[in-house]
This record gives C-alpha cells, structure tokens and sequence, in this order.
C-alpha cells in the first residue's frame, strides 16, 4: 500500500512536470491552444515513471513504460486535435529524457573518473534505447487504437 505522503509526492512532481512541459512547449513554438495537452502528456509520463519505480521497477523498465504512455496519449491527443503527433511527443518527452545521466558521465568522463563514466554512460544509453523503443512501438500501432469515432464518408465509401 502506497502511503499518502508518497501520493503526494507523486502529484508535486507531476504538476511540476506538468509546468515544465508547458515551458518546455512555449520555448519549442507549440501553439499556445495545445500547452495543456502537452503538459498533460508530460505530466502523464512523468507520473507513470514515478508510479513504475514506486512498484520496484528500476530506471531503465520505468522509462519505457512512461514513454509507452505519454506516446500513446501524444496519439491520441494528434488525432483529437488535428495536430501533428511531433508537437505532444517532444514537448511530453521533456521530463524522462536523462539529461543528469549525460550531464554525469560527462562530467566523471573530464574528471578522469573511466569507471562512473562508463557506469553512468552505459545507463544513459539502456534509459535512450528504452525511450526510443516505447516510442517506436506506439508509433507503429495502426491508426485505429487511437480514433473513437469512425467517418460515415468512409463507411459509405466502403459499402458502394
């Protein structure tokens, strides 16, 4: 059972994704009718991140899981609002990218430090791949797991 300071937590860390994100799209030129979808997609793979490693996944399986989700809701909200998927999937990316893996290895890379480079960088790249793979997956979904609604000029296309 998850206490309720943990689900507190959880929802700080989300709005401030959330807030993030909205910044995030605002330096990307979203336009401005999509910064709360995109802050929701943000704030949306940031909280099943946290959910994941709440659950005992480690980095790498929680990052995979939150880019499956804030994929599929970047799908999703692309064809609600007619919108390219590129402007809810960047700007939702923004909170699981692991900007602190590349900033670390780096830094233990020029402090002459090999093995927390290498340490470091190697879970760098399994956090990338995992990223790159959720998001791979979900976008190569057919078009129908994300429409509700099916055009009758379609159906009648179909019958005659």
């Amino acid at each position: 059972m998850i206490s309720w300071s943990v689900l507190l937590n959880w929802l700080f860390q989300t709005g401030v994704a959330f807030i993030a994100t909205i910044a995030f799209a605002i330096i990307f030129h979203t336009p401005r009718k999509e910064y709360v979808f995109a802050g929701i997609t943000g704030g949306a793979g940031w909280l099943v991140y946290l959910a994941s490693m709440g659950f005992g996944a480690d980095t790498v399986i929680a990052s995979f899981f939150a880019s499956v989700a804030l994929a599929w809701l970047s799908r999703i909200f692309s064809f609600a609002r007619r919108e390219p998927v590129t402007i809810f999937l960047i700007c939702g990316i923004f909170p699981i990218v692991p900007g602190a893996g590349i900033y670390y290895t780096g830094y233990h890379f020029f402090m002459s430090d090999n093995s927390l480079a290498l340490s470091k960088g190697l879970e760098t790249i399994k956090i990338a791949i995992a990223i790159a793979l959720g998001i791979g997956i979900v976008l190569s979904l057919p078009r129908f797991f994300f429409t509700l609604r099916r055009t009758t000029a379609c159906k009648k296309g179909a019958s005659s």
